[in-house]
């Protein structure tokens, strides 16, 4: 890898998602600088997963940042509430986390200006998803429009790009973009609800989405 490639911000979670996301950066030839939130969030063991993938990726710099978000709660993964385990329904979900994307890009946009990235990457997808509303390409543009208002780069012409890479994908369409690019998904975390032993619960709405993903994509799973 090479210093004349462009820095760019990756919100890694330690997900499916967010890992793929990764790799397709690497192979747009981006260094990452990869972001990863400790909201305190119910299924911690995603940290673990962040660090190993970002290991593995060879970003420039990974950062774990505190920011306790349970202190508001009005989420499943904030506070004492539980994760819905009746298959994935209509509507927002009880996991969403108010405003957690408009928080994590803000935070994302702040280290890209400062490290002078002017791309930021993020696995929000549209179509095989919970419902979410910061997971729509409208927020996205919107968001976008915000960062090139609010940021010194980008009032004076040095504008920022907010790539979801994933956003028309389907989870079986994830899968195989992440096959292709050699991700270990053995490395990732999508379970909300662990079990006291550490296994993914297999029933929230992350991991019925994760396999109906890998059922549909003909790719076995090689996390559980």
């Amino acid at each position: 890898m090479s210093w004349t490639q462009p820095l760019a911000v990756v919100l890694l979670s330690g997900g499916l998602d967010s890992t793929t996301v990764a790799a397709i950066a690497r192979e747009r030839g981006f260094r990452i600088l990869a972001l990863t939130i400790d909201y305190n969030q119910r299924h911690r063991i995603e940290l673990q997963a962040a660090a190993r993938v970002a290991e593995a990726m060879q970003v420039v710099r990974h950062v774990v940042l505190p920011l306790d978000l349970s202190g508001f709660g009005g989420s499943a993964l904030t506070a004492d509430i539980d994760v819905p385990k009746g298959g994935v329904e209509p509507g927002i979900p009880v996991t969403y986390v108010p405003a957690r994307n408009t928080i994590f890009l803000s935070v994302a946009l702040g280290w890209a200006e400062a490290a002078g990235a002017r791309d930021l990457f993020i696995g929000v997808n549209a179509l095989d998803y919970s419902g979410y509303p910061d997971c729509r390409p409208e927020f996205v543009a919107a968001f976008e429009a915000m960062a090139n208002l609010a940021t010194k780069a980008g009032v004076e012409g040095d504008r920022f790009t907010v790539h979801t890479p994933l956003s028309a994908m389907t989870k079986a369409d994830i899968v195989r973009e992440g096959a292709r690019l050699g991700v270990d998904f053995g490395m990732t975390w999508s379970c909300y609800d662990p079990t006291p032993a550490g296994a993914p619960c297999g029933e929230c709405d992350s991991c019925r989405l994760r396999a109906k993903g890998f059922e549909e994509a003909g790719v076995v799973d090689p996390a559980l």
